[in-house]
């Protein structure tokens, strides 16, 4: 039971909950914006398409692809909307903030390896080099 628990409290499993219901709520977002300006925007060049009500019957069985069809181009708009409007705006985002951030390393001036720019001396063909950065006092 102990174990259980522990797999329930989880940070991880909890994250994902969360996540889940987020994506849930952003997924009604994204449907109520998609009805509300994409599909009209639709309409201006003529009309509206409907497809739910398309059909084809075999031996009294009916077959319904225009459900289909209005969930593929449902699915589609969301997955447009989605990458143009979050993941290529945060993408863009993370490039700015990560070309910001001050690197780690460096070239040696004598063999062009990459070192610390701690070091004060490379580890690879041994010559004294000038620290960027102070070293901190141990």
């Amino acid at each position: 039971m102990e174990g259980f628990k522990k797999f329930l409290l989880q940070g991880n499993l909890v994250q994902l909950a969360v996540a889940v219901v987020i994506g849930a709520v952003f997924s009604n977002l994204i449907t109520a914006f998609t009805e509300g300006f994409i599909t009209p925007l639709l309409g201006i060049f003529g009309g509206v398409p409907q497809f739910g009500e398309l059909y084809f019957e075999v031996n009294g069985s009916r077959f319904m692809y225009g459900a289909f069809i209005d969930a593929a181009i449902s699915f589609l708009l969301t997955a447009a909307i989605l990458y143009f409007f979050v993941v290529l705006p945060i993408s863009k985002l993370m490039e700015k903030l990560i070309k910001q951030e001050e690197a780690t390393t460096r070239e040696c001036p004598r063999c062009f390896s990459e070192i610390s720019r701690q070091a004060d001396r490379c580890p690879n063909c041994t010559s004294e080099i000038t620290p960027e950065k102070p070293v901190a006092a141990n």
